[in-house]
């Protein structure tokens, strides 16, 4: 949000007093209130005579600023027996009797915490983003918590955290440490979470929100998302739909353990709280050190679920996603052709297929590596990372001149954060595996994780990719898979195993930012056996995440239609299999909703159907710019509609492309009527013409109508899809 602070005099930082009142008839004391507006939103926060910092207001911006002093006024409500109900960053152990955002333990012992407003700042980062910096204090000790607001003006977008330093004589415990506490009016609410598994990423499910807490969480430690996404949506007063209704789109950009509260009060308020999950981690806090929460990010829409998309997809293209205004290279990856029986005869007849194809690089995946255990398999070798002998006697530096000479890219698939018991690495270095001492291992996918909060396993790690890129310089694509959680969490060198948790995802980020401090500029794709890792956080080093391990076609069109409510579809990296019964049409086509990848056996292929692929990644090529970073518009729900439709239309609305797809067969279901376009100009006349067609097939779409924008928009266009005409795309262009 920009924030448009009342008129004050340029030696101000605080807010202007906006309204008074008087505490006895000698003493006048005012309220600050500090107004956050975006282009279509306000968050009002006050900090009140008493000093106590609230939220007065949260919704559809005013269009006079000064009325948001009388907000209060305007609510008539039972009185508040905590004087706490609506605080900015609900502290425990002193008024407070709901759900704290912060509970901490005293140097002297003494678990009360009582925060008041000090003073705020506002940066101005560029025209777009500002950042708004609130200091709370408690009066009886020296421990200072900072609110931070960094707000997106044109993308509707907040980010908000806090920092947590004290100046005791002893340490500080901190039992819950949240990021935001946010607080919501309404008459009620309706909550949108995800759950899923393996296969089943990205399961949506709606349910109104009753008095209480519902709480949202992981303690899996890493691979955190596995059984729980971090995102989900609340509507407000009733179910949103794409276009309709008041709805809260948040997230929590971390990639460990997460929690989110979400608590309907006494009064109706609904009140979340979003940030680490304390589970297992009380945070022991030197004097003087800074405790920096994770980002909280959100974006409020008066219109629907599709506005609040696009606000988070063009927040992420221009300011959150690695290169998320760049390209991305198409690719053949390896696996489902060999898995992990290959050599370099294989492997060279797969790179000459890589330039037949006309993608733009080769990805040589899992088995590539280990020879005292070598990689035949998941049961071995993961955490020796040279180049199998036998596999690979001339090393990856070969392939990659192979690639060069086939006039195509090499990349390659490490999982680097983790070890199998049968590795040389296991028996070197024991203690560099998370473990407990006194306990069994357990095995997720015959592996375990390596300890990240080693500062020697972090320069291990960094090592594999370093190691890489210094041999081979061209190499030019990595895939950083990750693969199991953690089990029996402990740490052979760190002093205090409640820091575990959160001292694992650090070690993490260290890593991550010392290869991009190298490397800023190589692709990596963000793989987590599917969707177990897709955050904001992590997507700060990576240019694209892979959705799920299931590549049934049908199945990735429900997937991905969740997953684009969060993430722009160029993040998306979605590949042609062998998944799925749908002929090769429909699955190039449903992979082309993103960053598009095969991982085939091009020689198997029919000649027509080869010709198709080829085909299909010149069309791609030529629409993939729009795809990327157009405007996202849902047209047909697969869960509620026999047809899923998706476009994606330019900034100038002069062009756009339409993905249809037949997902129900059964019999009787009406797949004929027309579906309403959005996002067009009504004024203007535009053509539509099928495109990526299969060889010796026609179109039954007339390319030379002319319609405007008004009627697509009113009427609809028809694609007819139907049981021999299951996959559908269009490309609609402005007419001259």
């Amino acid at each position: 949000m920009r924030l448009k602070l009342p008129s004050i005099p340029a030696y101000a930082s605080v807010a202007v007093l906006s309204a008074s009142l008087f505490l006895s008839p000698d003493r006048l004391t005012a309220q600050t209130i500090i107004p956050i507006e975006t282009q279509n939103n306000a968050l009002i926060l006050q900090a009140d005579a008493n000093k106590d910092l609230g939220t007065v207001y949260f919704g559809k911006k005013l269009s006079n600023s000064s009325e948001y002093g009388q907000v209060m006024s305007v609510f008539k409500q039972a009185p508040d027996y905590t004087g706490m109900l609506n605080s900015a960053y609900t502290s425990s152990g002193s008024r407070n009797l709901l759900e704290p955002a912060i509970t901490v333990t005293h140097a002297d012992g003494n678990n009360s915490l009582d925060l008041k407003y000090v003073s705020h700042d506002v940066k101005k980062i560029s025209d777009d983003v500002s950042l708004l910096s609130i200091i709370l204090k408690d009066p009886a000790y020296n421990f200072t918590v900072t609110l931070y607001y960094k707000t997106y003006y044109k993308e509707d977008v907040v980010e908000q955290w806090s920092s947590i330093k004290h100046g005791e004589k002893g340490n500080v415990t901190l039992h819950k440490y949240a990021s935001a506490n946010l607080h919501v009016k309404g008459a009620s609410y309706y909550l949108n979470q995800y759950h899923g598994d393996w296969a089943k990423e990205m399961q949506s499910e709606e349910s109104k929100l009753t008095h209480g807490i519902k709480t949202l969480d992981t303690k899996l430690g890493t691979r955190a998302n596995l059984f729980q996404p971090s995102v989900f949506m609340v509507s407000v007063n009733k179910p949103a739909t794409e276009d309709e209704g008041t709805v809260l789109f948040g997230a929590l950009a971390y990639s460990g353990n997460f929690r989110t509260d979400l608590e309907v009060d006494y009064q109706d308020n609904l009140r979340i709280i979003s940030g680490i999950n304390n589970y297992a981690s009380p945070y022991t806090l030197k004097p003087n050190e800074e405790f920096v929460t994770p980002v909280f990010l959100y974006t409020l829409s008066n219109q629907g679920k599709g506005v609040a998309s696009r606000n988070l997809q063009n927040w992420a293209r221009n300011y959150k996603l690695l290169d998320g205004k760049g390209t991305r290279l198409t690719l053949l990856n390896n696996w489902e052709a060999t898995y992990f029986d290959f050599n370099e005869t294989k492997l060279a007849g797969l790179l000459k297929d890589t330039k037949k194809l006309g993608v733009d690089l080769f990805l040589l995946d899992d088995g590539w590596f280990a020879n005292k255990y070598p990689r035949n398999g998941d049961v071995a070798g993961l955490g020796d990372w040279e180049e199998n002998k036998e596999k690979l006697p001339n090393g990856i530096s070969s392939l990659v001149k192979e690639a060069q000479n086939n006039s195509v890219k090499f990349g390659i698939w490490i999982e680097p954060e983790m070890v199998n018991p049968k590795s040389q690495l296991y028996e070197k270095h024991p203690d560099w595996v998370i473990k407990q001492p006194k306990r069994e291992e357990y095995y997720f996918r015959n592996q375990l994780v390596l300890d990240l909060t080693n500062p020697k396993v972090q320069d291990f790690v960094y090592g594999v990719v370093d190691d890489l890129f210094t041999k081979n310089p061209e190499l030019a694509y990595i895939k950083w898979d990750c693969n199991a959680v953690i089990y029996n969490a402990h740490s052979a060198t760190l002093k205090n195993q409640s820091h575990f948790y959160i001292e694992y995802v650090r070690g993490l980020y260290k890593v991550l930012e010392r290869i991009r401090a190298k490397y800023p500029k190589v692709p990596m794709m963000l793989c987590s056996g599917g969707g177990g890792r897709v955050d904001y956080a992590a997507l700060q080093y990576f240019t694209e995440f892979w959705p799920s391990d299931n590549t049934d076609p049908l199945e990735r069109i429900f997937m991905q239609w969740e997953y684009s409510y969060f993430y722009p579809a160029i993040a998306s990296s979605n590949h042609v299999t062998d998944w799925g019964k749908q002929p090769i049409k429909f699955r190039t086509d449903v992979a082309m909703m993103g960053k598009l990848g095969f991982d085939i056996v091009v020689s198997h292929l029919k000649d027509d159907d080869l010709k198709y692929c080829q085909n299909a990644i010149t069309t791609y090529n030529g629409i993939k710019s729009i795809i990327w970073q157009g405007d996202q518009y849902r047209l047909s729900n697969p869960k509620e509609s026999s047809v899923a439709s998706m476009a994606y239309i330019n900034e100038s609305k002069s062009s756009g492309v339409i993905f249809n797809y037949l997902v129900s067969y059964r019999y009787g279901v009406n797949s004929s009527l027309p579906i309403l376009l959005k996002g067009l100009d009504a004024a203007k006349k535009y053509k539509i013409e099928e495109i990526n067609l299969y060889p010796g097939t026609t179109s039954s779409i007339d390319k030379n109508k002319v319609y405007t924008g008004d009627f697509l928009m009113k009427i609809g266009f028809n694609p007819d899809v139907n049981s021999s005409r299951a996959s559908v795309i269009l490309k609609i262009e402005e007419a001259r």
